[in-house]
């Protein structure tokens, strides 16, 4: 088995990875205690102090199409506008 060049330098810098180092390497599958550790793309970790609560709520078609038109943040922006109402 030919030896592998290291894939840091003494300095500590990681050099780029060839296609050699790539087919060497072993699946994560193979590793699951640090499998375990790793997220998957989009998902979220657990919150460290919850402060919201999910529910399910029923809105007019045409309040809900109001709040979207408004672009990204819209569901904060209606826990914004029932805050206004509820706190007076």
């Amino acid at each position: 088995m030919k030896k592998r060049k290291p894939l840091t330098d003494k300095e500590g810098e990681v050099r780029e990875l060839l296609a050699e180092d790539i087919r060497a390497m072993k699946p994560l599958d193979r590793f699951p205690q640090v499998a375990k550790l790793v997220r998957g793309r989009g998902q979220r970790g657990p919150q460290k102090a919850p402060t919201k609560q999910q529910v399910t709520l029923r809105l007019d078609r045409d309040v809900v199409e109001r709040f979207r038109s408004t672009g990204a943040g819209w569901q904060g922006r209606i826990n914004d506008a029932l805050r206004k109402t509820r706190m007076g």
